[in-house]
């Protein structure tokens, strides 16, 4: 596959390059200037057709519209299906071209969309007016704990500070398969899920709707490659496969998780609800912004170590509105760059016992905490357990989640001028159906 260019690649300015401007005003502190572009899929008002569009500013600029005019040549109509599944299935090479050329025609000073009215007018859609959908089908999910602060968090919760750490943790990114059929775009409500409970104290559990509903401040990494069954990946090759990133919440249910996840691990308390941000941030939009990660201590195994710096240096923060409350409230900041397991390392140990990995796989990153107490990524941890409540604005207070709360998580990261960042995710907790 080819993208139509107006002018050779090695002729343009990086679209990374700090000094890009856009034709389209584009505020210092929006999450999407030109050296963005994230993907998303979205619809209007006046056409429920889904189709692929990319953010700047306060507009979304229709691909598939730019796609029918010849101006993007990329494949038979992949921008105007409703996701992002055929295009991301074009490989590495495409994805990197047609970032290029869609910055190319945002630019000041090109004039191929800037001094077409009819065509701003059908492809530049103000934001505000549009609908998102799922960026993508989900063909598989996995969610995995690679904080090592939230994990010696929840081990001295429950295990005491001598044992925190599981003997495997140190050495293995550990993780379970989800659901990827509950995995839904920011704005669709959380029903508040049931299962059986068993307190500590009582002889017998017993069913009904989860009491400490919790989220997990999170990152999804989108796979845009496959691979083969019984085949391992190196570090490059699972470098490679990553389309984007998005903003995810992982909705846990604590107390339906406390007595089913042994020996097994979680099910139920997993299964009713995951939330991701609408908008796809590619792994080039946010190659200036890699870190290296902390030391990992013991050294992993030969197939895990990494010769790249694959963290981020990313900002995240959480805010929470009580049922009832006008605003959101901050309850936690932290930073991407505190996992101690790389998304790269996940994508590798994922695929290193034979798994066949699939275009649209879902990986999640696991809680985000960081060393700091206000950069706890969970009500668990930020109340410890339930022992040490929230005060919320009005004399509110909340160890888990009531029906009416909503979460928002943020996420971005800072250039020089600009930000690169996601937009949000959020939802809002309903009462369970009896």
């Amino acid at each position: 596959m080819s993208v139509s260019c107006q002018r050779p690649l090695s002729t343009m300015s990086h679209p990374n390059d700090p000094k890009l401007k856009s034709f389209i005003d584009v505020a210092a502190d929006s999450d999407f200037p030109i050296q963005n572009l994230p993907y998303g899929v979205f619809s209007t008002p006046t056409s429920a057709q889904k189709r692929v569009g990319v953010a700047i500013g306060e507009f979304v600029l229709d691909l598939a519209a730019l796609e029918s005019e010849g101006l993007l040549k990329v494949g038979e109509g992949v921008f105007a299906q409703g996701g992002l599944n055929a295009f991301m299935a074009l490989g590495p090479k495409t994805w990197t071209a047609t970032r290029a050329r869609i910055s190319e025609l945002l630019r000041h000073d090109t004039a191929t969309l800037r001094d077409n009215a009819a065509l701003r007018k059908r492809a530049l859609l103000p934001r505000n007016e549009v609908q998102l959908h799922m960026p993508f089908a989900v063909a598989g999910y996995t969610d995995f704990y690679s904080s090592k602060e939230h994990a010696t968090n929840v081990g001295i919760m429950f295990r005491g500070k001598d044992n925190a750490l599981q003997p495997n943790w140190l050495h293995i990114p550990i993780a379970y398969n989800g659901r990827a059929s509950t995995v839904v775009v920011s704005g669709t409500p959380i029903i508040r899920p049931q299962g059986q409970l068993k307190p500590p104290s009582a002889d017998a559990p017993t069913f009904g709707p989860c009491k400490r509903l919790d989220f997990e401040l999170e990152m999804g990494v989108v796979v845009g490659g496959a691979s083969q069954m019984g085949h391992m990946l190196t570090e490059a090759q699972a470098a490679e496969m990553i389309f984007g990133f998005v903003l995810l919440n992982d909705w846990s249910a604590r107390d339906i998780q406390q007595w089913e996840y042994v020996p097994l691990g979680p099910f139920q308390a997993k299964a009713f609800g995951t939330s991701i941000s609408p908008w796809v941030v590619t792994r080039e939009a946010l190659e200036p912004f890699r870190v290296a990660g902390p030391t990992q201590d013991p050294t992993p195994l030969p197939y895990l170590q990494q010769k790249g710096a694959n963290n981020y240096d990313l900002n995240l923060d959480v805010e929470l509105r009580a049922d009832g409350a006008k605003d959101y409230a901050q309850i936690a900041r932290t930073n991407f760059k505190y996992m101690y397991w790389s998304s790269v390392q996940q994508l590798v140990h994922h695929a290193s016992g034979g798994c066949a990995m699939n275009v649209g796989d879902l990986l999640g990153s696991g809680t985000i905490s960081g060393p700091e107490k206000d950069q706890r990524g969970s009500l668990l941890e930020i109340s410890w357990n339930g022992s040490e409540p929230i005060d919320l604005p009005g004399g509110v207070k909340r160890t888990f989640f009531e029906d009416g709360d909503s979460l928002s998580i943020r996420g971005w990261c800072q250039g020089d001028g600009y930000r690169v960042g996601f937009g949000e995710v959020e939802g809002t907790i309903l009462p369970a159906k009896e």
